[in-house]
C-alpha cells in the first residue's frame, strides 16, 4: 500500500546549513519509526541515473550545495532534494523536498512516501508528527491514492491547496479555527500546531466531510498570495 505523509508551508529563507539540518533529523527520524523500509539510499536526478546516497551531514550538505549551483537555481524557489530508500521486501521509501527559500506563489514541501505490504502496521501519525516537528509546516496530511482521488471528485480539492487526509496537522492559527464540535481527536503538538487523527484507512468518506467542515470554518484557507509568511 503506498501511503503519503506530507507538509507544507509558505516562504522560510534559510542557510543550506539550516535545511541540510532538517533533512538529517527527518531522515534519522524515519530510521527509528520505520527501519524495514530503507537500508539503501540513492538520490535521484534531474537528469541522469540515481546515485547511490549515504545519510550523513556531508552527503546532504554537498546535494544541497550541488542543486544551488545548478544555473536555474534561485533563492526564491528554494533548494530541492530527492532521495530513495529501498529496505525489506516490499518496503521502499521515496522523500522528496523544496526547501529554504522564499517564492512568492509555489509552496515549500516535505513529502515522505512510504511502500510497504498490505498487512504492514506503518506509524502513519507518528511519522507526520515528525515532520512537524522538523519541519514547522503550514499544514500537512497522511493520504493514500483512494483520498486524494474522493478529496478531487467529492469535495473539490485542487494539489496546492491546504488540505487534510486520514490523519492532519495544522498550524496554531490554523488549529485556532477548528470547529469545537469537530469528531475528531485532537492532539496538541509540542511547539505548537495539532495533529488531528480523522479516519482509518478505506475511510475516505469521514476524510471528504472533515475536509469540508475545516474549509468552512476557514482553518484550510490558502495563504495570500503573493505569500509573505510561512504560515497562516
Amino acid at each position: 500500500m503506498r501511503r503519503v505523509v506530507r507538509g507544507f508551508w509558505g516562504p522560510r529563507p534559510e542557510s543550506v546549513e539550516v535545511v541540510a539540518d532538517r533533512w538529517l533529523r527527518t531522515l534519522d527520524g524515519i530510521a527509528e519509526l520505520v527501519p524495514q523500509a530503507a537500508d539503501v539510499w540513492s538520490q535521484v536526478h534531474g537528469n541522469g541515473p540515481a546515485t547511490a546516497f549515504t545519510a550523513d551531514r556531508d552527503a546532504v550538505l554537498g546535494a544541497l550545495r550541488t542543486a544551488q549551483s545548478a544555473a536555474d537555481w534561485s533563492d526564491l524557489t528554494g533548494t530541492g532534494l530527492r532521495l530513495v530508500g529501498t529496505g525489506a521486501a516490499g518496503w521502499q521509501a521515496e522523500v522528496s523536498g523544496l526547501a529554504g527559500g522564499a517564492p512568492e506563489f509555489l509552496l515549500q514541501s516535505l513529502a515522505i512516501i512510504l511502500h510497504a505490504p498490505d498487512e504492514a502496521v506503518v506509524p502513519e501519525e507518528a511519522l507526520l508528527t515528525l515532520l512537524a516537528r522538523v519541519w514547522e509546516p503550514d499544514f500537512g496530511d497522511v493520504s493514500d491514492d483512494d483520498v486524494l482521488d474522493a478529496l478531487e471528485d467529492d469535495a473539490g480539492y485542487s494539489v496546492g491547496d491546504p488540505v487534510v487526509g486520514r490523519t492532519g496537522y495544522l498550524s496554531p492559527a490554523r488549529a485556532a479555527l477548528v470547529p469545537d464540535d469537530l469528531e475528531t481527536v485532537r492532539e496538541p503538538l509540542t511547539g505548537g500546531g495539532e495533529l488531528l487523527s480523522i479516519a482509518a484507512p478505506g475511510d475516505s468518506a469521514t476524510v471528504v466531510r472533515v475536509y469540508e467542515r475545516l474549509r468552512e470554518a476557514g482553518a484550510l484557507a490558502p495563504l495570500p498570495r503573493p505569500m509573505d509568511r510561512a504560515v497562516l
